[in-house]
């Protein structure tokens, strides 16, 4: 298992385009994390990247309630594997009336085909930009629910330090938090059951 990789939460953008892989999982309050190496054979190379080439990455490792990261034109992209339960939680109704856009209606933060309460193609996996849409920081996976440290109720998701924006499980903020929208959904589509492409729309020939 490689080491870790930690991006600091208000990077810079040229630390940032340096982030090509990291695995993490967390358990508990704390942020603990472990790494599952990146299939570096699927990507793609500097210049193809600069140019905003799809990257082609492997799931098959990635395990219920760990988050995987992956590199697409210079931002981070985060690949989760959310468990029954937190996918169950998505849908709770004390949830929903705590987000600011619990049907994503800002139809510029998605494709067409993640208009769902996941945001998602397959309901257990979501696939979003790594980057708070108040000033672009590296929000926290934070994926225990019932955390005190955190909002009361935590249902799980990502917590950005830098200003205290959340979002949840499938990347929808919160209410009252300075981040104005939900997090993005990259384009995406499965190339297999166990291969997702970032960078091509599902709808793509």
């Amino acid at each position: 298992m490689s080491d870790l990789l930690l991006a600091p939460p208000c990077a810079p953008d040229a630390h940032r385009r340096q982030l090509t892989f990291a695995t993490v999982g967390v358990g508990g309050a704390g942020i603990l994390a472990a790494a599952v190496p990146f299939v570096s054979s699927f990507a793609p190379s500097e210049r193809a990247r600069a140019l905003g080439a799809a990257v082609t990455v492997s799931i098959e490792g990635l395990s219920e309630e760990r988050l995987m990261t992956v590199e697409w034109r210079g931002k981070p992209v985060w690949i989760l594997r959310r468990s029954a339960a937190q996918q169950q939680r998505l849908q709770s109704p004390d949830l929903l009336s705590a987000l600011a856009d619990p049907a994503s209606l800002r139809r510029e933060q998605q494709p067409n085909y993640a208009e769902n309460p996941q945001r998602s193609i397959r309901p257990e996996i979501g696939v979003f930009v790594a980057l708070c849409t108040h000033l672009g920081c590296i929000p926290a996976y934070r994926p225990d629910a019932g955390a005190t440290d955190l909002r009361a109720g935590w249902p799980g998701g990502f917590f950005c330090p830098c200003h205290g924006s959340a979002f949840d499980l499938a990347g929808r903020v919160f209410r009252n938090v300075p981040a104005p929208s939900n997090l993005e959904v990259p384009p995406h589509r499965y190339v297999s059951d166990s291969v997702i492409e970032v960078g091509t729309d599902k709808n793509a020939n």
